[in-house]
């Protein structure tokens, strides 16, 4: 009799003790506009873990790679107790003291990151990630992303972006240094707008190619230094070339595979609605360090040459702060690698769709004169290429 009522009493404990809350097992939240699945587990700190992604697809029902819907609610991998009173450990029914430590600390970074309303302390409701209970090891060493598509990010782990092509896509971690800033590197035209053309010898140079590929050098680089970076033009099958002469082609889409249309103003309206969006996702976030770096080439008469020219936002002073460190950066690697030549770069603002509709600071950058032979040669050279993205990076870091 005693030992029957001692199991009862047992058996009774060990179900309050360790059962999630009645309400809710699993932590919801509604998904904002441009949130991918990688993005919404990364905001919760559980984006390095595979299983909680495998979770996240079980627990919503949902294909591997599936699209998020703004303002549906997803159950995330976050599994929520009855916090006793007492102690984490005697909550969930565990013994390990560094587990309870990690969840401990893991509810008030959500707290302290307003991801959650109170402490778990006041409300009695502890989060526990769905991987520390199940996987505790890290098996995905991924940055914040050059992009939150799962197809290219999540699938693969181990710092491979399939973007860069298959020579680049491993993108090893240099440094934390950008670590919580948010970029957006976008290459003028594409899709159905070559933009300016040149002609050199028998091949037919396309300004969206060769700023494409500059702009893929520059993304890399935020990548490999923490940065969240999204290429806002995406080109499937061309990444980071080694070629003198790119191949023009017509299947660049947008951010969000979206399908460029014909219409030039209506183009530009798709591009700097899919950066807005980001933005104000990052911003409901608490990213205040958003920028954008738009890169062309431009198209004079064949006999003038022209260094570098940086566009920024009129009455913006941290767009015009962002122009001229770019240009002084260029500027003094000219002086340092072609002390003979000079330079001859340009500041200044301009009345364009990108800068006057695009909400993040943004600096619009013309390369070289498409049409004139010796400019030619500064985009190329494939070499030049990356030099062009690693000056124009070093004046990011400043």
């Amino acid at each position: 009799m005693y030992i029957s009522i001692l199991l009862l009493l047992l058996n009774v404990g060990l179900v309050w003790d360790t059962t999630p809350a009645e309400s809710t097992v699993y932590h919801q939240v509604k998904a904002l506009p441009g949130d991918g699945i990688y993005s919404v587990l990364r905001r919760y700190e559980l984006d390095q873990h595979s299983c909680n992604f495998t979770k996240f697809y079980t627990l919503n029902k949902l294909k591997r790679n599936a699209q998020l819907r703004v303002g549906r609610t997803y159950k995330l991998p976050i599994l929520i107790y009855n916090f006793n009173g007492r102690t984490i450990r005697s909550s969930i029914g565990i013994n390990d003291w560094d587990l309870a430590v990690r969840i401990q600390r893991y509810n008030e970074r959500m707290a302290e990151n307003l991801l959650r309303a109170d402490s778990y302390k006041e409300s009695r409701k502890l989060w526990v990630p769905f991987h520390e209970l199940n996987c505790p090891s890290s098996d995905m060493d991924v940055p914040p992303p050059v992009d939150d598509n799962p197809e290219e990010v999540v699938s693969t782990g181990n710092r491979k972006f399939p973007i860069f092509g298959d020579k680049y896509a491993y993108t090893p971690l240099r440094s934390n240094k950008l670590k919580g800033k948010v970029y957006y590197v976008v290459s003028g035209h594409g899709g159905p707008d070559p933009g300016a053309m040149g002609k050199r010898g028998a091949y037919t140079l396309c300004e969206d190619e060769y700023a494409y590929d500059v702009a893929l050098r520059l993304c890399r680089h935020l990548v490999a230094h923490g940065a969240t970076a999204y290429m806002v033009n995406r080109d499937p099958d061309d990444g980071i070339r080694e070629e003198k002469f790119l191949i023009c082609d017509y299947d660049e889409v947008l951010w969000g595979d979206i399908k460029m249309m014909r219409q030039q103003k209506a183009r530009l309206f798709q591009r700097s609605n899919a950066v807005n969006e980001l933005y104000q996702k990052h911003k409901l976030q608490g990213v205040n360090d958003q920028r954008m770096i738009i890169i062309h080439v431009d198209s004079r008469s064949r006999g003038e040459r022209t260094d570098l020219y940086f566009y920024h936002q009129a009455e913006n002073q941290e767009s015009k702060k962002l122009a001229q460190a770019l240009y002084r950066s260029m500027k003094r690697n000219y002086r340092k690698y072609q002390a003979n030549r000079g330079y001859n770069g340009k500041v200044s603002s301009r009345d364009l769709h990108m800068l006057r509709e695009s909400l993040p600071s943004t600096v619009y950058i013309e390369l070289a004169n498409i049409r004139n032979t010796f400019d030619q040669q500064r985009i190329v050279i494939p070499k030049n290429r990356q030099y062009l993205a690693d000056w124009l990076f070093e004046g990011l870091l400043e």
